[in-house]
């Protein structure tokens, strides 16, 4: 009787009671929500954000902020700062969590005119990758290669009709330096104002020729009509320098026959010639 069974516990266990369980809360203590359903002006937050494990309060909260701002919403650095007291070095530290979560995407994208820009995307799904945002309404495009809307190009003060008209003549001539310079109407026409703007700068068709011609890549031109425009913007001339007009000059005197040799002479009438005036007796005088 002295052997004990290691199988029994030393005492008995008494179960609790379920309304003395001490994991159980009291129903009148900590959070009591007062919901109103909102029918405007709401946005759905996931709670895999709302109670995220990892990011910090403030990644959490900016990344609510963020996602219920419209498209089109500035989220920079410095337009974030503008409207929190928390500071750039804060926000900035909050939004790399939320991309090395998913909860944001940042691409470098070129945009129609040329220019590279960096594109944020929000993610309310981290990992799923839903329907694009919408995009502006496309702008009119200029007839080029692959449907791109050329870049803008000068204008001139005064578009003539001939000013536009030797532009697209000399446009129309490049291919004959570079058959890679084959431009369409379209091309041609969205270019001429560029090439007029240059014309109209006292430059000479021969050195605009030259500044479109000279120093091209060697491997194929996707875009001919890009380059030039390019071209005709970065490397557009200054006006030339004012000059005062010259003063007319006084119209030289008619030529008349002399009287004495019968040689022409300027004069504004009849007479003799210097010559003629000098050999006869105080004509010299009188020439004088």
């Amino acid at each position: 009787m002295d052997t004990q069974n290691p199988n029994v516990p030393g005492r008995a266990h008494t179960r609790v009671a379920a309304k003395k369980h001490p994991n159980r809360r009291h129903p009148h203590s900590g959070l009591v929500h007062d919901h109103t359903r909102h029918t405007t002006r709401f946005t759905v937050i996931g709670n895999h954000l709302a109670q995220h494990p990892e990011l910090s309060l403030l990644a959490i909260g900016l990344g609510t902020h963020i996602q219920s701002l419209p498209v089109g919403a500035r989220i920079d650095i410095k337009s974030l700062a503008a409207r929190f007291p928390e500071g750039t070095t804060r926000i900035a530290a909050a939004l790399k969590e939320l991309e090395a979560h998913g909860y944001l995407r940042r691409e470098r994208v070129r945009v129609p005119d040329g220019r590279i820009i960096t594109r944020t995307t929000s993610c309310n799904q981290p990992g799923h990758r839903g329907a694009e945002a919408p995009r502006p309404a496309p702008r009119k495009r200029t007839g080029s290669p692959g449907g791109k809307t050329l870049p803008a190009v000068p204008r001139p003060a005064c578009p003539a009709p001939a000013l536009l008209q030797q532009a697209t003549d000399l446009l129309t001539g490049l291919r004959r330096e570079d058959p890679r310079l084959l431009l369409s109407a379209g091309d041609t026409a969205h270019l001429a104002p560029g090439v007029a703007a240059w014309l109209e700068r006292d430059v000479t068709p021969t050195a605009v020729h030259h500044a479109l011609t000279t120093d091209l890549p060697p491997e194929p031109l996707r875009r001919p009509a890009a380059l030039l425009a390019h071209r005709l913007t970065a490397q557009l001339p200054p006006l030339p320098a004012y000059r005062a007009p010259e003063p007319p000059r006084a119209a030289p005197r008619p030529l008349v026959n002399c009287d004495g040799c019968d040689r022409a002479f300027r004069g504004t009438g009849g007479g003799r010639c210097g010559d003629c005036q000098s050999d006869s007796p105080g004509g010299l005088l009188a020439w004088m």
